[in-house]
Parts: structure tokens; C-alpha cells; sequence
């Protein structure tokens, strides 16, 4: 297969998986949407869920938020870890949002990523699922698959994204990376990864990636 008909072959085939595709971080608006997202920096999304609607039952809107204190808002974030640097970024984007955006998320890149805590995937993931801007915000599961799929060297999210972004045509990007991250959750796993289960690599891989999966069950059994 060419790189065209093996990116067409990805798209159509996250399409039939999932033709309706979930938020995993619950939200209702943007603000809380970027809190979630902060907050779900070296934790999981199941995590994250269990603790915002804790603390958004306190404050969701960034007037609520910036009433309480940092270590009330650390108290509520701690089971998500990063708590110190995590409550710091949550009460001082606040009071940003507040005093220069009136109160209201901005949706670029350069205004998101000036917010205490929030880097270019963050950025990211709000301007896509908050604003409907085409972004491609690339976590662990999106890096690993576009690299066991020979669509990018592995070397850093910063290539990846890169990559994923000249590879994928722009209107497709918003819906591909959260079909990616399911697909990579359910199907090709870093750990307990089942080739059979996993048509996409298992029909497209990188051949060094497909030898090592099964050099690795040889040894195994």
C-alpha cells in the first residue's frame, strides 16, 4: 500500500468504528472544559471525571473560582496528582481570564498557552472540542499508533503532530485524533496489545514494529 492509501484505509476504518465519537473529558462549557484538561496532565480521564464535578460543584465559572484559595482548590484536585502546580494554574488562569478576557476562554494558541499550566496540547484540545478549530493535539496513544503505523519517527509529539497534520486532511483532524485515542485505548494498547484485535496495524504497521510484537510472543509462550 502507498501512504495515501494507508491514511485513506485509517480514516475509512476509524469512520466505521466510531461514526459518533465521545468527549472523554466531561464538560459543559469552555472554561470547565479547559479545567478538565489541565487537570488531566499525567492522569486519566476516568480520574478526572470522578474529581471536577467535586470541585465544579464549588466553583465552574472563573468569578466562583478565583473565591477560593489555592489549597481549597488543591484539596478537591489532589486524587488527580500534580495537585500543587495543578491548583496554582487553575486559581491564577482564573484571575488571567478575569482581568484580560473578561471572563471568557480565548481560542488561539498564543492567548491559551500565556494561562498558567496550560501548554500546546491543552491549547489544543480546547480550541478543537471548544471552538471547533481544526487542531491536532497529540497525547501517548496518538504518538505510539502514528508511530507503530510508519506515519512518523517516534522522536518527539512535536514530529507527530507534525506529521499527523501534512498527512491528514485538515477537515478530518478534530474527529481523528479522539478516534485515534479510542482506537488506541481499546485496540493497540503499549501494554496487553493484541495484533489480532488490532486490524489497522496489524494491516499497515511498521515492519520493524510487527517483527518485534512477534518475536516478543515467541518468547512468551
Amino acid at each position: 500500500m502507498t501512504k495515501k492509501e494507508k491514511v485513506e484505509f485509517v480514516i475509512k476504518t476509524l469512520k466505521e468504528y466510531y461514526p459518533e465519537i465521545p468527549i472523554p473529558l466531561d464538560h459543559s462549557d469552555p472554561y470547565t472544559l479547559l479545567i478538565a484538561v489541565l487537570l488531566s496532565a499525567q492522569s486519566t480521564d476516568v480520574r478526572v471525571n470522578q474529581i471536577t464535578p467535586l470541585l465544579f460543584e464549588k466553583a465552574k465559572t472563573p468569578q466562583e473560582m478565583i473565591k477560593l484559595s489555592v489549597e481549597e482548590i488543591r484539596a478537591i484536585i489532589r486524587p488527580v496528582g500534580l495537585s500543587p502546580m495543578k491548583a496554582k494554574g487553575i486559581y491564577g488562569l482564573s484571575h488571567i481570564l478575569l482581568e484580560k478576557h473578561d471572563g471568557k476562554v480565548p481560542s488561539s494558541y498564543e492567548e491559551l498557552e500565556e494561562l498558567p499550566a496550560v501548554g500546546h496540547k491543552t491549547a489544543a484540545v480546547v480550541m478543537a472540542q471548544a471552538f471547533g478549530i481544526p487542531t491536532f493535539p497529540v497525547d501517548t496513544h496518538i504518538h505510539r499508533l502514528m508511530y507503530r503505523w510508519g506515519f512518523s519517527n517516534g522522536k518527539s509529539v512535536v514530529q507527530t503532530e507534525r506529521d499527523a497534520k501534512r498527512l491528514f486532511p485538515k477537515e478530518c483532524w478534530n474527529d481523528l485524533h479522539l478516534q485515534i485515542i479510542w482506537y488506541g485505548r481499546e485496540f493497540c494498547q503499549a501494554r496487553g496489545w493484541d495484533l489480532d484485535k488490532d486490524i489497522i496495524t496489524k494491516k499497515i504497521g511498521r515492519k520493524t514494529v510487527l517483527d518485534l510484537y512477534h518475536k516478543k510472543r515467541r518468547v512468551n509462550r
